[in-house]
């Protein structure tokens, strides 16, 4: 009895002292920095706000995507096996092992757990201090803004997801995540679009930075998504009636020199003055990887071909080419015909070689790499911005909203579509505007977003949403509306997968 007291004992003051020097531990005499490091000033505020932006550059892939799994374009490449995630996508046989769909995943779950991170320690940091400064309000609307938009991006890709907006969430943590239903996941967005709305500028310094403006445009593209066609005409009637216009030159806007421009209303930024890259992570560099997946393979020729070599990949169909009229001045700067850009240039020396696999002879124009846009690694580090929402892209979905409210307005429907066009055929005339009212009204709104918007990404989720899905080869109602759940997450959350995959 009295060696187990002694034992105890001694057990007993080895716990005490353990305690107090854990107490005592403090990470700093190591130099190491914790998250109680963070969040102590405005900079720090600033500096992770930052952050935050950051994974909407990766999702760059959902840009092809969004065309490759429509009529729009071909995964192309170099054989069958090339990019075969986007070869799956483009055949219809994808299934829930895709490393695209994977990527676009984890992706904006990162920029989700970034923004729940700052919106966590909005009025205290971790250790229990209050960091107020002037513009604090206006900062957290641009990461509502991207919370939104992130789950945006989800829901439009797989449907019901795990939902989540109180805190950051750890691994252990996500292995508990459930899917929530869809309109859940929307209600959310809306949510957070409105808080953004109501504290965000009309215009902001820096370039790429969110406004008001931009907030309203997406969440009246996010309320047409939903089918609540009043709420989404009032909602874009903010954005319509701002201080945006179309620019003349429908091709300039696609230039380096177009970014950011009087029809740009939000633009995902990119650069390239870093050599830095990684081939292996979701991040690979800081330029737009898919600008070089779209360049032409081999192509060669004299220092005045403003082009750069690329993969042939994201190629436009001939069923793109044709849905153009004539006069339509966005099919030249869509869609680049190699062999007729090489008769019109002999003096350039063109020589290139034809793109090996499900070949159009047709290149998004929109996007081609040019020379003098990247750096370093240069496959990873073009500096081309994604046009996310543009002006025309906003007019387009106010005409709809209108031609599809509860009591129509397609006077107005017409007048916004009609801007577009004009512009389109460059004509300051009625001679191409479109007189038709109701369905066939509607109908010609939905034709032109494509024209409008052909390799912008948006293709595949508005033919969904519109119930044109036989437009495209291999479709199968009922389940492919939305992509499968990524395996490597049922695997670890336990998540149901979508129907058919």
């Amino acid at each position: 009895m009295k060696s187990i007291k002694i034992f105890s004992l001694v057990v007993l003051m080895a716990s005490l002292a353990s305690c107090k020097k854990w107490i005592d531990y403090n990470p700093h005499d190591e130099y190491k920095i914790t998250d109680l490091d963070y969040l102590k000033s405005e900079s720090d505020y600033r500096t992770m706000e930052v952050s935050v932006y950051t994974p909407l550059q990766w999702l760059n892939q959902a840009v092809p995507v969004g065309d490759i799994a429509s009529d729009n374009a071909v995964s192309g490449g170099e054989n069958a096996s090339d990019v075969l995630s986007l070869q799956q996508i483009d055949d219809y046989t994808h299934t829930p092992v895709n490393s695209t769909l994977t990527e676009l995943w984890q992706a904006a779950y990162e920029g989700i757990n970034r923004a729940n991170y700052m919106t966590q320690y909005k009025d205290q940091n971790k250790a229990g201090e209050t960091v107020n400064f002037t513009g604090k309000d206006a900062l957290y609307g641009e990461i509502y803004f991207l919370r939104a938009y992130y789950y945006f991006h989800l829901v439009r890709f797989f449907g019901d997801v795990p939902l989540f907006t109180d805190k950051r969430l750890g691994l252990d943590e996500s292995k508990t995540l459930k899917r929530s239903p869809k309109a859940d996941v929307y209600k959310q967005i809306e949510a957070d679009l409105n808080s953004a709305i109501a504290v965000l500028p009309i215009t902001n310094i820096e370039k790429g930075r969110v406004t008001k403006y931009a907030a309203q445009a997406l969440l009246g593209k996010v309320l047409l998504y939903e089918n609540k066609f009043d709420a989404a005409a009032a909602m874009l009637e903010n954005v319509v009636n701002g201080p945006f216009t179309l620019v003349p030159d429908f091709a300039g806007m696609f230039l380096a020199t177009g970014e950011n421009g009087t029809e740009s209303v939000f633009e995902i930024q990119y650069s390239n003055t870093s050599p830095y890259y990684n081939w292996g992570g979701v991040t690979r560099g800081q330029g737009n990887y898919a600008v070089q997946q779209c360049g032409i393979r081999g192509l060669n020729g004299s220092a005045a071909m403003p082009y750069s070599a690329g993969w042939s990949t994201n190629l436009p169909t001939a069923n793109l080419a044709n849905a153009y009229t004539a006069g339509d001045i966005r099919k030249a700067a869509t869609i680049l015909d190699i062999e007729a850009y090489k008769t019109a240039n002999p003096s350039f020396g063109i020589t290139y070689q034809v793109a090996p696999y499900k070949n159009t002879g047709l290149y998004n124009q929109k996007y081609l790499p040019r020379k003098g846009e990247t750096s370093g690694q240069v496959e990873l580090n073009y500096l081309n911005n994604y046009r996310t929402i543009r002006y025309a892209d906003v007019l387009l979905m106010a005409a709809e909203a209108n031609n599809r409210a509860t009591t129509p307005n397609d006077t107005k429907a017409q007048l916004y579509l009609n801007k577009v066009r004009r512009r389109a055929f460059a004509v300051n005339d009625a001679s191409k505007d479109i007189t038709a009212t109701g369905a066939t009204l509607k109908q010609a709104i939905w034709d032109e977003r494509r024209l409008e918007l052909a390799m912008e990404g948006d293709r595949f989720f508005d033919l969904v949403r519109t119930g044109q899905t036989s437009k495209i080869t291999g479709f199968v109602t009922g389940k492919h509306e939305v992509f499968p759940i990524p395996q490597q997450e049922i695997n670890i959350s336990g998540l149901t997968q979508n129907p058919g995959y």
